[in-house]
């Protein structure tokens, strides 16, 4: 299976998904894709020998339709059988969405339902919960409300921080996107439960 990766910023997500496709894993990294040419992630992707591409946002303005249509473009160029969302900080339109449907998914901080959005860490801590984690879904014209295919758990602690749990949950995210990944490639049952929480 060929897989693209959409990114932002550093690529950590992205990095572990590229170096988890060695072996007898099914799928390979096919293109890296950033909106910003700055991503330190592309320069990793390049590291690992995996083409990458940007389609800078900002001169499109407001004129979303046209950036995703510069997306889709590279996307189907690469002829990806899958795409992964990694700390891509863009809000994808229901046309982009429709056109890559049961193709895509995302890594979100926070158990889904709770939490979509942003500030997940802080809203976590300000409603007293005991425990926090991240999920894997499939994207959906609905913001982080597509079908979950997997979530990685945590405990609260009592003197954690927004950024200590932040911290914490990513580790979560470097384990757990992988493993969907290969699950889904596979054809593998699903969810992939992760429970941290008792560590």
């Amino acid at each position: 299976m060929r897989v693209a990766i959409l990114i932002s910023g550093g690529g950590s997500n992205m990095v572990t998904l590229v170096d988890s496709m060695t072996g007898d894993h099914p799928a390979r990294a096919c293109l890296v894709l950033s909106n910003n040419a700055d991503a330190g992630g592309l320069e990793k992707a390049r590291a690992r020998g995996v083409p990458t591409a940007v389609v800078d946002h900002r001169p499109f303005g407001s004129d979303r339709g046209s950036f995703e249509e510069a997306l889709s473009e590279h996307l189907s160029n690469a002829s990806p059988d899958l795409i992964c969302l990694a700390g891509f900080m863009r809000i994808l339109t229901p046309v982009f969405v429709t056109r890559w449907a049961g193709k895509m998914l995302n890594i979100h901080p926070s158990l889904l339902p709770k939490y979509k959005g942003l500030n997940t860490h802080a809203r976590a801590l300000d409603s007293g919960d005991i425990e926090h984690g991240c999920s894997v879904h499939w994207v959906t014209a609905e913001l982080d409300d597509g079908p979950v295919l997997g979530q990685a758990k945590v405990a609260i602690k009592a003197d954690d921080t927004a950024e200590s749990l932040a911290a914490r949950v990513l580790k979560l995210e470097h384990r757990l996107y992988p493993s969907v990944l290969r699950a889904v490639s596979e054809n593998a049952p699903l969810p992939v439960m992760i429970d941290a929480s008792k560590r």
